[in-house]
């Protein structure tokens, strides 16, 4: 975790008990966002810039003689930090104390704080903060534990550093429980230091011990809500689709079965699924048009035949060979989302990045 991140945090406590407000200025953005509509108490609501902030800050602080603000199990994503926050306040006149447990994410930028959400538990806060991470994702990849049977380390750095914004650990080999857990650490490791997501495969019961984000499951796997029960109120849970009809239906779920996360495709045939027939650019153009989740081309993707899934809607893509075989995995990364965000119109960007912010 950035130092900066628990320095803000740890100020922001003691400005509560000291009832400082100004010290906010040394680590807030004149311009935060302060999203406190997840609150059940009277204050809730949006409150812009500074100011707003500040006149935040006094209702509760007139409200109650005393007030104590603690955080607690912090998790960072690339500029996030999720917590549990703990309120404690006495009432002026009644002397009683009482306690209020939530989740939050901040949001920095240059080293402040740019945006503070409220979530009801940190659970929501932690899941929440996943779904802004994959609302900007456009490059996913896909790779076993040991590529080529060598360490997936400097092949993970390499991508990542090229712009890929989630690694896939993909394991079809038969391994124990334990050993999948083990051969996940430097994928975790990997996705923490550059600030993207991790993803296991098929396994929603490994996800919290494997530390990752979440899952992805297939159709002829267990279903959407099943995972979300295995994997934990906090992971992002995605689903492969080859058909108009399971992308409606899909996008038709709700709840536990909604999933967070699409792959649509595969556009190509590719060895990584075998027999499996291809999609064509046809099922990208249904996605395009149709879908309410975030979703990702697959199949056969390439540097040289990117320029199509994009001219056909696709926005984000998931690749395995394009970028694990190549003889410079980082340039292969980086030219796959420079076609991406090449190909899109000018200043423009997936429709679920934009709700993410707010």
């Amino acid at each position: 975790m950035d130092p900066g991140m628990e320095a803000a945090v740890r100020a922001l406590e003691a400005i509560w008990r000291t009832r400082d407000f100004e010290a906010l200025e040394r680590f807030a953005d004149p311009d935060i966002i302060v999203d406190w509509s997840g609150s059940l108490s009277p204050n809730r609501g949006v409150y812009r810039g500074l100011g707003e902030a500040r006149q935040l800050f006094d209702s509760v602080l007139d409200a109650f003689s005393e007030t104590t603000w603690r955080a607690s199990g912090l998790t960072p994503l690339g500029n996030r930090l999720a917590m549990e926050g703990r309120f404690t306040v006495r009432g002026g006149s009644s002397g009683v104390e009482t306690a209020a447990v939530g989740g939050q994410v901040w949001t920095f930028e240059g080293g402040r704080v740019t945006a503070v959400k409220i979530f009801q538990s940190r659970a929501e806060a932690v899941r929440g903060m996943r779904t802004a991470r994959l609302a900007e994702a456009r490059l996913y990849f896909v790779c076993e534990a040991l590529p080529g049977g060598q360490d997936p380390r400097p092949l993970l750095d390499a991508a990542l550093h090229g712009g890929v914004d989630i690694v896939q650990m993909r394991e079809k080999a038969p391994r124990s429980a334990e050993e999948l857990i083990a051969l996940a650490a430097p994928f975790r490791s990997a996705a923490t230091e550059h600030g993207a997501l991790f993803i296991v495969n098929d396994r929603p019961d490994l996800v919290a011990a494997c530390g990752a984000d979440g899952v992805h499951v297939g159709q002829e796997d267990v279903p959407v809500a099943e995972a979300r029960g295995r994997g934990g109120p906090e992971a992002l849970i995605g689903l492969s689709t080859h058909s108009p009809e399971q992308l409606e239906a899909a996008c038709a779920a709700t709840g536990d079965s909604r999933p967070d996360q699409l792959s649509v495709g595969p556009v190509w045939e590719t060895p990584t699924k075998a027999g499996r027939a291809a999609t064509g650019l046809g099922l990208i153009e249904v996605a395009a048009r149709e879908a309410t989740i975030p979703w990702f081309a697959i199949g056969g993707i390439a540097v040289d035949n990117v320029a199509e899934v994009v001219a056909a809607g696709g926005s984000r893509i998931v690749v395995v060979r394009a970028i694990r075989d190549a003889a410079d995995p980082e340039a292969a990364a980086r030219a796959l989302r420079r076609a991406l965000v090449d190909g899109a119109a000018p200043g423009s960007r997936p429709a679920d990045a934009a709700a993410a912010d707010g």
